[in-house]
């Protein structure tokens, strides 16, 4: 049988939204989390270095438009004409005295070539007042706003001290989609404590919330993090997986995903002087080709399996 096509790939998704090349420029535009500095927690979740996703110029000294621009530099030497999306990655991009948030979006968005903003943050972290600014935006700029799931799992949110349910992502990803905003989600595959059959299930959740777009991320074990603490101490609590052993987990998890559900990425690729383990030797486009490979070699496509009352939102 001919397979219809593989998955709702976000390089297409992006082609339908502008007729150039975008690229994303992370920032660090000096937030926090509320986990971190002790108003619901301490020390973050138990998995996270920000470092690992923090590029050279992304750097709190600096300005919003110097990281910005200093983004643009790298990136537009391959495509002059590229434009870019400013994407506040680090941290909890919308945690903090709204007037002051609006202004770094604001000066984001001033940058020359800069044509819109995606914005990283927590579920427990979107006031109403924000939203409804937000709301204005999306009518002016391209938009998404992406929020941290992780798990659909309530224990082990609490294990990874995420400091929010699973009933407060769905309901914040809700009133972010009643906007009128694309809305994003990241997942984690492999958190301790968590089954195969329990992550397979875990998709049909995932797909009857109104996302746009969704990332899928491995676990990794970041030095300097509470979790690698923790697989010192009791490496028997974790599974990780190996690079065909977790490419068999995403194909069964996205057949179970409703069929237009953007999926953004499969896997992430820490610094190799961060990260204990897995480590495949994989970049990052060579997995998701040998993900394709075996898709095809199963006749595997996405939403194959999910149900059908699932498959638009």
């Amino acid at each position: 049988m001919a397979i219809p096509y593989l998955y709702t790939d976000y390089g297409e998704f992006l082609r339908r939204e502008f007729p150039f090349k975008v690229q994303k420029i992370s920032i660090n535009a000096g937030f926090t989390c509320p986990n971190r500095n002790g108003e619901k927690g301490w020390g973050g979740c138990t998995y996270c270095n920000n470092q690992t996703f923090n590029p050279a110029y992304c750097r709190t000294e600096k300005t919003i438009t110097e990281q910005l621009e200093e983004g643009k530099r790298f990136f537009g030497r391959k495509y002059p004409d590229m434009k870019f999306l400013a994407y506040f990655q680090a941290y909890t991009n919308t945690y903090g005295e709204v007037d002051e948030v609006i202004r770094k979006y604001e000066e984001a968005l001033v940058v020359p070539d800069v044509v819109g903003i995606v914005i990283g943050t927590r579920p427990d972290c979107m006031p109403q007042a924000l939203l409804d600014y937000l709301t204005g935006l999306n009518r002016r700029t391209f938009l998404m706003v992406e929020y941290g799931i992780e798990s659909v799992d309530d224990g082990t949110l609490v294990r990874i001290n995420r400091g929010h349910t699973f009933a407060e992502t769905a309901e914040t990803v809700r009133r972010t989609a009643d906007a009128g905003i694309r809305t994003g989600g990241h997942i984690i595959l492999g958190l301790p404590g968590e089954k195969r059959d329990e992550l397979v299930g875990q998709a049909a959740l995932v797909s009857r919330l109104p996302l746009t777009a969704l990332k899928i991320h491995q676990l990794q074990l970041i030095r300097g993090t509470r979790m690698a603490h923790e697989y010192a101490l009791h490496p028997e609590q974790f599974h990780l997986y190996t690079a065909d052993e977790y490419i068999e987990l995403v194909i069964d998890y996205i057949e179970r995903l409703r069929s237009d559900l953007v999926l953004e990425r499969f896997v992430s690729q820490s610094p190799k002087d961060l990260l204990i383990a897995p480590d495949w030797g994989l970049k990052n486009y060579e997995f998701t080709e040998r993900l394709k490979r075996r898709m095809k070699e199963r006749g595997a496509w996405q939403g194959r399996l999910a149900d059908r009352r699932e498959q638009t939102r």
